[in-house]
């Protein structure tokens, strides 16, 4: 999502004026156009979807038009993006910025670059020399009819270069067990360790390993907030981030493989992925990917299909580090006081003449990301992303030109960053799954606590490399699941992570599969889009059956027209809270209602005795109900899940009535919530905030029969024919063609681009 400059106002606007103006500076999206730096002519077919279809007759000038056609599409989004990884935006926005920038800058790579660039595939540097070339390209056709938001807010995209597609960007929502390692320490602080275990236990289980020698005190919250700068708050109960599966052969009508995915990301405007067919000799590949990098992230080629689930694989850990009296840039580190290494940089900032030198501070360990004086110590954070190949989705470049499983596998080595559960398909019927990403080795402890730096006792011993993970090739059920929980064989024996998903999603997922049949395409629709709830069913069957209400005839479906759906999600907002109030420690009440997981406070519900659940389940349940009435109204008959949960896209710059007028698609009524397969996370007030964006299902029998949806559209241009028109499927549950073939894509061609030298 991009950044708000709610401050910015500039003239005054009508709703027909700024409408007008955007449509005037839209994009070329037909005809011919003369560009520098291509060697041979590209042609750009875009169906009905605005989908761009790219033929070229090389590499360099595919990924060239690649860049071109997002930037057609996308720039703005772009330039953000790029502005926010570099830590630029202060220099557009103003100070306010001066922190986040600072926060990226800290948390940038600075390691060896051909190590970088040989990470995601040989020819990767190539590619993204190609690419930004494209997009620089465009910015230079466009003159001053740049989309209307650089009018708005009075600056121009700068020069790309092929190393702004290694930055690394939202750290802190990508490590979801680093605000882990602060909420148990923390804990451990308040309640100690066994209390510690009851409230926030690990999956598998693990005893947890607080160091003797280092005090805990201290560690909370505050510690992340230079993080936080740069990606929002870091959550322990961080939303789920995606559903996929497959199916072989034996499970169809066509007898071959059906592949579904579904990444979650931040629901916005413009969204988050954008879909793109690459064609050349040696390319053929089709799906969604970011608009700021090249390649194809999830999606299939000619032969094969493959999409991913984040894994909760364990990439960082945070450090302790002991600080000299009188000088805390120096620390100790096995006996000797070291000097931190200190980088300063200048920050341009809008508004002001000189830059702000902000300094950044490392250890041997990595940034420093707070300082405690007064303490005498400081926290510095070791993470994967400062080693090489750990760009978000850049090691795709390799994934996009497999051909086969053995192909497939060696390809997920060089997918470092963020780990992920890759599925895949092939055209001769296999299916596989792969867990893939840069897993450091802990020789001597869990990584589930900070850890003294001073020691030196906790450092990484290496990596583990792909082919020491487990995988699984043709399974014997016929079908691979992942859906963010714990999907390690139970046999397994080294450490992955021990902060999954609570699973739910992934039970729905193979209680449908398990029942067989013979699947399709719409059926694998439908299970994308189920709203069956889970926990409704354990909870509600917790009650007693007088005390159910209308919660007793429900079917535990998070319709968007349903009142007891509607009931149910106020009452597990109640939940954690009224447990904690009744059971936990008071000096702990907050924080263990901030990280109870709900299968773990179930098991505690169902652990206590009768008396002590009975009352917890029905005065939670009666607060639910007084927020229901207050919210939806006396008459339980009028309530309405989507009355209260609703899915906005706002622009960035929407700040005034004509602006939200012109800029903001919807809102819609949404069903489901974070626990359902159709995952609609809510955020405050209902409002969705996570969810599928992306939809794809890919039919390995006829690649042409596969589908998609993207919301709110492909272009992130207001007055774009495709700005949202994609909104109102996603609304309903239904999809668009996804079109493969050379002879489909041209019969259902609306525009067609010739990108010539």
């Amino acid at each position: 999502m991009l950044p708000f400059a709610s401050g910015v106002q500039g003239r005054a606007e009508t709703e027909s004026q700024l409408a007008a103006e955007a449509r005037s500076l839209l994009a070329r999206i037909e005809g011919r156009i003369a560009v520098a730096g291509l060697r041979e002519a590209v042609e750009v077919l875009r169906d009905e979807w605005g989908v761009p279809h790219i033929y070229a007759k090389n590499s360099e000038d595919l990924f060239f038009a690649q860049g071109f056609v997002a930037a057609q599409d996308r720039l703005y989004q772009m330039e953000f993006w790029r502005r926010t990884a570099a830590g630029e935006l202060a220099e557009v926005l103003g100070p306010d910025y001066i922190p986040r920038d600072r926060a990226a800058r800290l948390m940038r790579y600075r390691g060896d670059m051909k190590a970088e660039w040989d990470s995601y595939a040989p020819d990767a540097r190539q590619i993204a020399e190609a690419f930004v070339r494209g997009i620089n390209a465009f910015v230079r056709q466009c003159g001053d009819r740049l989309p209307i938001e650089f009018r708005l807010l009075g600056f121009r995209p700068g020069e790309w270069k092929a190393e702004h597609c290694l930055l690394r960007h939202s750290f802190v929502a990508r490590s979801r067990n680093i605000a882990k390692e602060v909420a148990r320490a923390e804990m451990v602080t308040r309640l100690g360790v066994e209390a510690t275990m009851k409230y926030m236990p690990t999956d598998p289980p693990r005893k947890l390993d607080p160091d003797p020698a280092l005090s805990l005190q201290g560690i909370d919250a505050s510690v992340l907030r230079a993080l936080e700068a740069d990606s929002g708050p870091a959550r322990a109960s961080a939303p789920g981030e995606s559903n996929n599966w497959v199916v072989d052969g034996t499970l169809t009508t066509t007898g071959k493989p059906l592949l579904a995915v579904d990444p979650h990301q931040q629901v916005g405007l413009p969204g988050p992925r954008y879909v793109t067919h690459l064609v050349a000799p040696g390319w053929n590949v089709i799906g969604s990917g970011e608009p700021y990098l090249p390649g194809v992230a999830r999606g299939h080629n000619q032969w094969v299909a493959f999409g991913f689930t984040t894994s909760a694989f364990d990439q960082a850990d945070l450090y302790v580090e002991k600080t000299q009296a009188g000088n805390a840039n120096r620390y100790l580190y096995r006996g000797n006081w070291v000097n931190m290494r200190i980088e300063r940089e200048e920050i341009r900032v809008k508004g002001r003449a000189r830059p702000e030198v902000v300094e950044l501070k490392f250890t041997v360990h990595g940034p420093v990301i707070h300082e405690d004086p007064a303490a005498h110590r400081a926290i510095a954070l070791r993470w994967v992303g400062h080693e090489p190949g750990t760009q978000l989705y850049l090691g795709a470049l390799s994934l996009d030109r497999v051909r086969n499983w053995s192909e497939f596998r060696a390809a997920a080595e060089r997918w470092k960053m963020p780990s992920e559960n890759i599925v895949y398909a092939g055209t001769a019927g296999n299916i596989g799954w792969v867990p893939a990403g840069l897993l450091p080795i802990r020789g001597n402890w869990s990584g589930l606590l900070p850890v003294p730096g001073d020691t030196g006792a906790y450092e990484w011993d290496g990596f583990r490399k792909v082919a020491d993970l487990p995988w699984l090739f043709n399974p014997k059920r016929h079908f691979i699941v992942t859906a963010n929980s714990n999907n390690i064989p139970p046999d397994y024996a080294n450490d992955i992570g021990f902060d999954w998903d609570p699973g739910y999603r992934y039970r729905r997922i193979e209680e449908v599969l398990s029942r067989g049949g013979k699947f399709t395409v719409r059926d694998f629709e439908r299970l994308q889009h189920d709203e069956t709830s889970l926990p409704a069913r354990e909870l509600i069957a917790m009650l007693d059956p007088k005390d159910r209400g209308i919660l007793a005839v429900w079917d535990a479906v998070m319709s968007r027209d349903s009142g007891p759906a509607a009931l149910f999600e106020l009452w597990l907002g109640e939940l954690p809270a009224k447990y904690a109030e009744l059971q936990a420690p008071a000096e702990g009440r907050t924080l263990v209602a901030a990280n109870l997981e709900l299968p773990v406070l179930i098991r505690l519900l169902q652990a206590a005795p009768r008396a002590v659940s009975r009352r917890i389940l029905n005065e939670s349940l009666r607060q639910a109900l007084v927020s229901a009435r207050e919210r939806m109204g006396e008459d339980p008959r009028g309530w309405r899940w989507g009355t209260l949960h609703k899915a906005w896209f706002r622009h960035p710059l929407a700040n005034t009535q004509a602006r939200r007028a012109v800029f903001n698609p919807g809102p819609v009524e949404r069903g489901g919530d974070r626990l359902t397969v159709n995952a609609t996370t809510p955020g405050s007030g209902f409002e969705q905030r996570f969810g599928a964006t992306y939809r794809q299902i890919v039919d390995l029998a006829d690649w042409d029969r596969s589908v998609f949806t993207n919301v709110p559209g492909q272009s992130g241009q207001p007055g774009s024919p495709h700005y949202s028109d994609l909104l109102p499927l996603w609304a309903e549950g239904k999809y668009a063609s996804l079109r493969f073939t050379r002879q489909l894509v041209e019969r259902h061609a609306r525009h067609k681009l010739i990108l010539g030298p």
